[in-house]
């Protein structure tokens, strides 16, 4: 459920990326999301305590990080197919373990780093078309921008996962899920004067739903955590892939390439066998993933 409400959210924020600039699209996504974080609180009873925290600044850094991946990402949408886009963020889990060395002094043996290192191939041949690497096909400036945007997306999103683990072991969840939503609001009205749109009511209703949908989705991703281990949940966020090609397909008219379900297959494997991997050396990254979201 959580899975298809993201990718339903992120469908929202496509069909308005041709004229809402990113930062537009963020403030949405992020205000309407409070009130269902908050109604949330009050059905767990946690409101009194829900916003108790032990580091600000490790709540505003976790924000500027993670507003920083969700900026990327809907400023791809505008200029990549929706499957492309869902694809490469895929990259954000293999990342993950590279930055778990070196930011969180994480031992990673041969077998994971192997399973990266083939999931980053399954990348390259995604995005290689757009880029023209090997291929022969007209060199387009706007892809290979979005490109880099879901890439660089996918880094900060990884970033925002070492992040959040290290907070998940002194803050609640409902503060960290609060003051995310809180903090993006708040960054993403700095970019008014960068030109924000006035918007017609097709476009004020997507963007208002897909702020609640985002909220929803993020509600049912921390709850399902509870009810089951990581290595069974986790695995489902690979779903999105199904999703995102039914709805870029029926609702964009985009039909997937063969090499881009060949790479998206590839990095679907790849990660799917560090979560097994993971699971099997008995390593604890459930809370953080309980509070992922597309944009991190």
């Amino acid at each position: 459920g959580a899975v298809f409400l993201f990718v339903t959210m992120f469908s929202m924020i496509k069909a308005t990326s041709d004229h809402v600039p990113a930062g537009q699209a963020v403030f949405f996504r992020a205000a309407f999301a409070i009130p269902v974080i908050l109604i949330w609180l009050v059905m767990q009873g946690e409101l009194r305590n829900g916003f108790k925290v032990v580091s600000p600044s490790g709540h505003f850094w976790r924000g500027v990080i993670g507003t920083t991946a969700m900026a990327c990402n809907f400023a791809a949408l505008s200029l990549l197919p929706l499957p492309e886009v869902t694809a490469i963020g895929f990259a954000a889990p293999l990342l993950i373990v590279v930055f778990a060395i070196f930011m969180l002094n994480e031992t990673v043996g041969i077998v994971r780093l192997s399973a990266v290192g083939v999931g980053l191939i399954g990348v390259v041949i995604i995005i290689e078309p757009r880029l023209t690497l090997f291929s022969s096909g007209p060199f387009s400036k706007s892809e290979a921008i979005g490109v880099a945007l879901v890439l660089i997306g996918a880094a900060f999103a990884a970033l925002a996962q070492i992040h959040i683990r290290k907070l998940v072991q002194f803050e609640r969840t409902s503060a960290i899920v609060f003051f995310f939503s809180l903090t993006s609001t708040l960054l993403s009205l700095l970019t008014i004067p960068f030109g924000w749109v006035a918007l017609d009511s097709t476009e004020l209703v997507l963007l208002v739903l897909a702020g609640f949908l985002g909220g929803i989705g993020q509600i049912f991703l921390t709850t399902s955590y509870r009810f089951a281990p990581a290595s069974v949940v986790a695995p489902f966020d690979y779903a999105a892939m199904i999703f995102a090609l039914a709805i870029g397909c029926f609702i964009f008219d985009e039909v997937p390439t063969s090499q881009m379900l060949v790479g998206s297959s590839v990095v679907i494997a790849a990660g799917v066998f560090i979560i097994l991997r993971e699971a099997h050396l008995g390593l604890e990254r459930g809370r953080a993933r309980s509070l992922k979201s597309p944009q991190g």
